[in-house]
């Protein structure tokens, strides 16, 4: 039974990874989702999420009942928390911009706005948000198949990035460096930025690095999966034609869009350093740092909308093992998904209230 769990795991993993570069799939899915013939398979996965939900939902009351503790933060790190979301999606702005090569900010800003809350509000919402990003850009006057190529791009160097950020703990581990204050958390967030900022600029400038990734990575895949799942042989292969097709979307400005993009996730991580600072936990950045890699795998494994319930059972566990407290855990997890995930939610409407009505799109 654990080993069948273990292989469907893998499974899912495997197809959330593939998802990501596949943009024009997952826009005709979502544009799919909405026809009057699929309300049987929409009942069915809203089944499938209520199910998960339930299974999940004591840990969620868990997290969310660590509320009236909000006052172990002082107003200071609750500021900085919620600045540091701004910066999360104001990376996600600018790495959107210039991979759509868009003059103005507005449409970008809505879309994204819009189409993130409503991946974490709709069962298997990666797909309709998808499709309802296209469909704003497109009305405002952008390109349909340009617009395509820019998500797609920004797809896989969103995911790409995320996915390498775990081998930055290694070095820290051996290390064994603590953290002890929340200026230290900071350092440890900007020292991510800059390794993180310089290993991806390198895969992506230079073949030899990339392709041994992928070796390494295709070996490792077969060897953990074993005889229950076909072996990959092309994994270099696909990762540099993956790697020509962000390059030849990004242009020259390809050094930007990575920038933004490790800004992106080095930002995220920090929110969930500053809460575990500002209650006076310290455990090593490097083990935090697989903890919230870890939860953002489960956040993209379409179960429940946005990862709920398991992301938060999954955040707490791997903080425990992290040396953090139990209590202090939840209370952690709780404030970093309120600025992470719930928060954010309200501004999807603002995004639709803002964006432009057939506008004509003018190119950089």
């Amino acid at each position: 039974m654990a080993e069948a769990t273990v292989h469907s795991l893998g499974d899912r993993v495997e197809r959330a990874i593939e998802r990501h570069a596949d943009t024009p799939g997952e826009i005709e899915r979502g544009e799919h989702e909405k026809k009057p013939h699929n309300l049987r398979r929409n009942v069915f996965w809203l089944a499938v999420t209520l199910v998960s939900l339930y299974l999940v939902f004591p840990k969620v009351v868990d997290v969310f009942g660590s509320w009236q503790q909000i006052t172990r933060f002082s107003v200071a790190s609750l500021v900085t928390m919620a600045v540091l979301q701004v910066a999360v999606n104001a990376c996600m702005w600018d790495l959107q911009r210039v991979a759509l090569r868009a003059s103005r900010w507005r449409p970008v800003i809505a879309s994204q706005l819009a189409s993130n809350a409503l991946s974490n509000i709709a069962p298997g919402g990666g797909p309709v948000g998808a499709a309802l990003q296209y469909r704003m850009l497109v009305r405002a006057g952008l390109d349909g198949p340009a617009t395509v190529s820019a998500l797609t791009a920004v797809n896989l160097l969103v995911f790409g990035v995320v996915l390498g950020l775990p081998v930055l703990a290694i070095p820290a581990l051996l290390r064994g460096a603590v953290n002890r204050s929340l200026l230290q958390a900071a350092l440890a967030g900007l020292a991510a930025f800059a390794v993180t900022a310089g290993v991806s600029a390198v895969m992506l400038a230079t073949d030899r690095p990339l392709a041994w990734v992928g070796r390494v990575a295709q070996r490792a895949r077969n060897r953990l999966r074993g005889r229950r799942a076909e072996p990959v042989t092309d994994l270099p292969e696909r990762l540099m034609a993956q790697r020509d097709q962000i390059l030849d979307t990004l242009g020259p400005r390809w050094k930007r869009a990575l920038l933004a993009t490790v800004g992106r996730w080095i930002f995220d991580y920090m929110t969930l350093l500053a809460a575990l600072a500002a209650i006076g936990s310290h455990p090593r950045p490097s083990l935090v740092l697989l903890a919230f890699c870890g939860a953002r795998a489960l956040a993209n494994i379409p179960i429940t909308p946005g990862g709920l319930g398991f992301v938060e059972a999954g955040l707490t566990a791997m903080l425990v093992l992290a040396g953090v407290s139990a209590a202090d855990a939840v209370l952690a997890t709780f404030a970093y998904r309120l600025f992470s995930y719930w928060l954010p939610l309200p501004f999807g409407l603002l995004g639709i209230a803002i964006a432009p009505r057939a506008s004509p799109q003018a190119a950089v």
